[in-house]
């Protein structure tokens, strides 16, 4: 239990820390742009601001991946004690489907959240852009229906035989009482 105290001591203060500089580079990629709107690098005939936002955006990306693995761990946490409180017992399966059914609404978040700003970019790179944030979530969230979907087989398929069972002594022993 002091691990985990430990670990979520350490966690929350990082998982504050890389929000708060995504927000500043954000908050970057929206003012400083335009400061330089009138400047074309040569070679690569892009505007500098585009360049810019680019930098920043990728930055901005960077840390809210950290900040997404941390609070990945932290959901860990309370998907547990949510399980617990619900009165699931300690079989991986479903706690993993749970997890995996969070992932998914975190994903729809993330990426619905990250589009407009995409949007804002300028030229045909905001469109491919938004086209692999879009084909990336959708291919993750499919990847974890997939694992809910054979989980949940699992999970039928073994109270299923447990019925089965049931059954067939029932019949034995309707069959050998007759």
């Amino acid at each position: 239990m002091s691990n985990i105290r430990e670990e979520i001591s350490r966690r929350v203060p990082r998982l504050t820390m890389s929000l708060v500089i995504a927000v500043i580079f954000f908050a970057i990629s929206l003012v400083v742009p335009e400061t330089v709107s009138n400047i074309s690098l040569p070679g690569i005939d892009l505007p500098a601001s585009s360049v810019i936002q680019i930098i920043t955006i990728v930055i901005t990306a960077i840390f809210l991946i950290r900040a997404l693995s941390d609070a990945l761990f932290l959901g860990d946490i309370v998907t547990d004690i949510i399980i617990r409180r619900m009165g699931i017992k300690e079989e991986r399966s479903p706690k993993r489907a749970a997890r995996d059914l969070i992932y998914i609404i975190i994903i729809i978040l993330i990426a619905t959240a990250i589009l407009p700003f995409i949007a804002m970019l300028e030229g045909n790179i905001a469109y491919w852009l938004e086209i692999l944030t879009t084909y990336t979530a959708l291919g993750i969230i499919i990847i974890l229906i997939y694992d809910i979907g054979r989980i949940l087989y699992r999970i039928i398929e073994q109270r299923a035989e447990s019925l089965a069972d049931h059954l067939s002594k029932m019949a034995e022993q309707n069959k050998n009482g007759e």
